[in-house]
């Protein structure tokens, strides 16, 4: 079974061996796999004027045991790869006049499943092992990524000492903010398709500076894992041109409670301080302060 990143190829290359109805299959997935990822069986079918069983049969002849299979490697193949007006073009392929609000949340209830079954749970407590013992802590993504990062460093600030998040105003504003990683220290990078080259270029700044890595993202496939000690795989989606990151955040919730649970009776001590500050300050408002 051909990966996803040679596919194309692979169809290129034995493209004379298809039979008439298969060649028309091939040259519609080679010219719009963007839309052929998300569309079934019999819409690929239906599109290229041949029957239902013919894309199966077609899927096999690639080396894949059915239709779902060479779907899945198709859209490893995309995820990186979509401009926001061919997600706008997909999306309404893949929803059609169906119910926006139940779709959408459908499928971030799968991406959130289909993490817990695949997220590797020693990597994630190794994850949390580097965090601890690192001196100096460095988190950053850019762009939709930044929410996330930003969450994780508001929290960690709270837990671990040393943690700065790294703001991405510019491409050397990252690498100044990072000038003094080394080794012992861990940087935190963030980010899922369409990635981005910064944090890319930064995870293996710090890499070759001999820092821990550790690559937040989406897929095995990701071009930051190249680049990690340490990866945590949250399924990502995209939802027209918006990116949908529950399932990353809800294992940042994760990350960040294991890592509470360690520290123990120090995370304890630092939220009882905490409290005593935001009661003296008014930081959150209280039922006696509405009237």
């Amino acid at each position: 079974m051909p990966n996803s990143q040679d596919l194309l190829v692979h169809i290129k290359n034995i493209f004379p061996t298809f039979s008439k109805s298969q060649k028309l299959i091939a040259k519609y997935i080679t010219e719009n796999y963007d839309k052929a990822a998300f569309m079934t069986a019999a819409k690929l079918g239906s599109a290229v004027g041949v029957s239902e069983s013919t894309v199966v049969r077609f899927s096999c002849e690639l080396g894949f045991e059915g239709y779902p299979q060479l779907q899945k490697s198709l859209q490893e193949l995309i995820r990186s790869k979509l401009t926001a007006i061919q997600r706008i073009e997909v999306t309404n392929i893949r929803m059609g006049n169906r119910d926006l609000l139940q779709t959408v949340m459908m499928s971030d209830i799968e991406k959130l499943r289909i993490t817990m079954e695949e997220l590797d749970k020693t990597d994630f407590e190794n994850t949390v092992d580097a965090i601890l013992k690192a001196k100096n802590i460095y988190i950053l993504g850019v762009r939709s990524s930044s929410c996330l990062a930003s969450f994780l460093a508001f929290y960690l600030r709270l837990i671990c000492d040393n943690v700065q998040a790294v703001l991405s105003s510019s491409p050397s504003d990252i690498f100044e903010q990072m000038l003094k990683i080394g080794p012992g220290d861990v940087l935190i990078g963030l980010s899922f398709p369409r990635y981005s080259s910064r944090t890319i270029r930064a995870l293996k700044f710090a890499k070759n500076k001999g820092a821990d890595v550790i690559a937040f993202t989406d897929s095995p496939l990701s071009p930051l894992v190249a680049y990690a000690n340490h990866s945590l795989i949250a399924r990502s989606d995209m939802a027209s041109f918006v990116d949908s990151l529950v399932a990353p955040l809800s294992v940042i919730n994760a990350l960040i409670v294991a890592l509470g649970m360690k520290k123990g009776d120090e995370v304890y001590a630092t939220f009882h301080e905490l409290e005593s500050i935001w009661e003296e300050y008014g930081v959150y408002e209280s039922g006696e302060d509405i009237k």
